[in-house]
């Protein structure tokens, strides 16, 4: 599933009009999901997995949901999650390295303590 934003979709339709024969296309006001652009002649209609994974995608990137509850919403486990979340080059850290290397021995502590 594609996305394009409004500014996107206005600047050219006719792309979003083509990635919908491939497949339903969400489209996007800031990073919210605004609506779903189905093509009439697609065979299949949207499946409820893909859209759920879209959606919460979207607003995991836009900063609305969690990481974990992102997973809630696609009906996914958080790993499968990350891994659709990296296939699309999004980062689920939002930290600086140096954060992300506090976080981490602080995880390395805990684990060490269980």
């Amino acid at each position: 599933m594609r996305c394009f934003n409004v500014r996107q979709l206005k600047n050219n339709p006719s792309e979003a009009l083509r990635s919908a024969v491939d497949g339903p296309v969400l489209v996007l006001k800031g990073d919210l999901p605004e609506a779903l652009l189905l093509h009439l002649q697609l065979q299949d209609s949207p499946d409820g997995a893909d859209v759920k994974l879209a959606l919460a995608v979207a607003l995991f990137k836009a900063g609305s949901l969690s990481l974990g509850r992102a997973a809630r919403v696609a009906s996914v486990p958080v790993p499968q999650l990350i891994r659709h979340l990296s296939r699309l080059g999004l980062s689920i850290a939002n930290g600086t390295a140096e954060e992300t290397r506090q976080d981490l021995d602080s995880l390395d502590a805990w684990l060490a303590s269980s």
